[in-house]
């Protein structure tokens, strides 16, 4: 069944407005606060971002604890599709089976499926003589019942 979706839009991925009203207040500016995190990843410690930009070194750490961090061994990941195809996977579902399974099992499928259709497929076997002579061009000759 293909699928007509939207891809997603431009602001996709963004922080909600919900979850911003819900982070303390940081007395850095917004851009100063990616500086900081920025400069986090460059290996400086809080405080020397913290002396940098004149403010406690509270107010930096708050900027850090919203900085993402990266996981080596995670075991999911995100995939960010369309409404579409968000429905299609739901619809694939089986019982209670966990969105992760049914990916996994959805993406073996194609596989299976890309490699049958990969293979050449067997060549179609020839009967070496034919009992009558009508039967080596079928409907090319007249029938003699017909006459």
């Amino acid at each position: 069944m293909p699928f007509k979706g939207k891809p997603p839009g431009s602001g996709s991925g963004e922080m909600s407005r919900r979850t911003q009203a819900l982070r303390p207040d940081i007395a850095l500016e917004p851009k100063e606060a990616a500086k900081a995190r920025s400069l986090r990843r460059q290996g400086l410690a809080p405080g020397e971002i913290a002396q940098r930009f004149g403010v406690p070194v509270e107010e930096v750490e708050k900027a850090l604890v919203q900085m993402r961090s990266p996981r080596p061994e995670s075991t999911r990941g995100t995939l960010n599709v369309t409404l579409a195809a968000h429905r299609f996977v739901l619809e694939e579902r089986q019982g209670d089976e966990p969105l992760w399974q049914t990916m996994d099992r959805l993406v073996d499928e194609l596989i299976r499926l890309r490699q049958q259709a990969a293979r050449p497929a067997p060549a179609a076997k020839r009967s070496r003589e034919a009992t009558r002579p009508d039967e080596l061009l079928p409907g090319l000759l007249p029938d003699p019942a017909a006459h």
